[in-house]
């Protein structure tokens, strides 16, 4: 059975708010100048929003350019940031620090950004923009030229060796005169563009956190609508970077999330236990211990900032959002980053193909007017609060109240970044970190949360956790760094089992993965690689 292809004039990679913005974006100006435009969003998750997760707090600026009459457009954007606090914790005690000036909230909005995905889609699918849920794009497509030709997506009913199964549906190529790349934190494609077109040639590595979020129904008595909390401190160590964040959301919910920075050094440490541990804390058990748990999930988010930009166009295409690594760390957002990216990106692609003649393959207006806009300064001013962390948490808040109040963000230098991979120390010189068993009532386990995340990958298909080479499993990683993969993944997708004959074998559970991307950013010998599985298959977040 051959491919069916289907021809655009823009295919979008990831319906989250870039890839979404870009399509909105690209819709509206068709529209102000009578033209015939075709767009396409392709969407791995089963639906608009299923594989969206974070905090969220959102600074509606770029929404108000995208659609600046989104209240009457009855936007999900119902709970205004009433009260922010910061917390600096220790074992037993909570101490208030004043709020540092990028993390103050007044006039933003603490949303579930799924739900404001799946009203950007009907937006623009009322535009004429076509989105298909539940198709993950897997291949890049190339002209002889070797430029983007468009992508291609994945078979169906494969067999766990690859070969084709009994209901075999071969995938679908789209052919596009621009392909965007909206693939959000650590995409599989972007990955193979980067090695391609060398796009990380002249920046810093880019540098992750993970971030393990869940979502309680708590006692109205534990609830104030719009108050944000953020904390750092216990349960890290001082060298770890990392904090959490409770935001009290409408109906009696509050989403409660702990990030890590994956440059940590101690392989034993799990950000899922750290984040178990953390709702123990006496200032936090109270808001649990009445609760109830709804959902679970976790995902990985972009942390280099302005230094770790890679090149953000590529011949037949660009790079939108966190794909491109467009998050303000010390604010803690980047929904509106991302949406202005992909709004600049629209604009850029929608100049070049109204040009009389046959378009360039690579837009350099793109980065060009990137340059030109806040989200650029944004960043620029923000790019040394993260890399400072690097020395310690006193002297990096420090360095950080010097940067944001005295040189406001234009110090005359810029720190480096290192690949989070490498920083993992062997397990000889650390000290093992040992978990408390889960009270089940606020603290939990791997399995009985992915059960939450409502997460399911179809049997038999083949797994898209891909190993370079399995020796490396047992021979470095347990051998030297007692296979950290067990306990930085937050699904039990990793475990260490004996063969029959004894031996210790890496055992991949794939049908756990929530798509968080941790391995395939941690491993400390890069040998694992995360694709996409079959479309429609992960986690399916109900209001995350």
């Amino acid at each position: 059975m051959q491919r069916e292809s289907l021809d655009y004039e823009v295919v979008i990679v990831g319906g989250g708010p870039s890839g979404l913005a870009a399509a909105i974006r690209l819709k509206q100006l068709a529209l102000e100048h009578a033209r015939e435009l075709s767009v396409c969003v392709l969407e791995k998750g089963s639906e608009i929003g299923a594989h969206i997760l974070a905090g969220a707090v959102i600074e509606p600026r770029a929404l108000d350019e995208l659609l600046p009459d989104w209240r009457a457009r009855r936007a999900p954007l119902n709970t205004p940031v009433t009260e922010d606090q910061f917390l600096f914790l220790r074992k037993g005690s909570a101490y208030r620090l004043p709020v540092p000036a990028p993390m103050r909230n007044a006039g933003n909005y603490i949303v579930s950004l799924g739900n404001v995905c799946r009203w950007l889609a009907g937006e623009a699918e009322a535009l004429g923009v076509e989105i298909y849920p539940g198709y993950a794009a897997a291949e890049v497509l190339y002209h002889t030229d070797g430029s983007v030709k468009g992508v291609a997506t994945g078979d169906m009913g494969l067999a766990p060796d690859g070969a084709p199964g009994p209901h075999y549906q071969p995938g679908i190529a789209l052919h596009a005169k621009q392909t965007l790349l909206a693939e959000g934190c650590r995409g599989s494609l972007t990955k193979g563009l980067f090695e391609r077109y060398a796009l990380g040639e002249a920046a810093q590595p880019q540098t992750y956190g993970l971030g393990i979020k869940e979502l309680w129904e708590v006692e109205p008595r534990h609830h104030y609508p719009g108050r944000v909390i953020h904390t750092l401190g216990w349960p890290l160590d001082w060298k770890t970077y990392g904090g959490a964040f409770l935001y009290h959301m409408e109906q009696r919910q509050v989403a409660v999330g702990f990030v890590v920075g994956l440059d940590y050094t101690n392989p034993t440490l799990s950000p899922f236990e750290e984040m178990q541990r953390f709702k123990l804390h006496p200032a936090m058990r109270p808001i649990f211990a009445s609760g109830r748990r709804v959902s679970y999930g976790a995902r990985a988010l972009v942390e280099g900032g302005y230094q770790s930009l890679p090149r953000l166009t590529f011949p037949g295409g660009m790079l939108l959002g966190d794909t491109a690594g467009f998050l303000n760390v010390p604010k803690i957002k980047g929904i509106h980053m991302a949406m202005k990216s992909g709004m600049v990106a629209a604009q850029a692609v929608f100049e070049a193909l109204s040009e009389a003649g046959e378009p360039p393959r690579e837009i350099l207006g793109y980065p060009a007017q990137l340059r030109q806009s806040w989200l650029w300064e944004e960043l620029l001013r923000a790019r040394n609060i993260r890399p400072s962390f690097r020395w310690g948490l006193w002297p990096a808040l420090a360095y950080s109240a010097l940067d944001t109040y005295l040189f406001r963000g234009r110090a005359p230098w810029t720190f480096a970044n290192q690949a989070d991979h490498t920083c993992l120390k062997p397990k000889n010189q650390v000290r093992r970190i040992d978990y408390p068993e889960p009270d089940n009532r606020i603290s939990f386990d791997r399995l009985s949360s992915v059960y939450l995340s409502n997460t399911h990958h179809a049997e038999g298909q083949p797994c898209h956790l891909k190993l370079r080479d399995k020796h490396t499993a047992i021979d470095v990683n347990l051998a030297r760094y007692d296979a950290p993969e067990r306990y930085y993944c937050p699904a039990g997708v990793y475990e260490i089992v004996a063969d029959a004959d004894g031996r210790p074998r890496l055992q991949i559970n794939a049908e756990n993965c929530i798509h968080c991307k941790a391995c395939d950013i941690k491993d400390p010998t890069q040998n694992i690689d995360w694709v996409v599985p079959q479309g429609g298959d992960g986690p399916n977040y109900p209001n995350m």
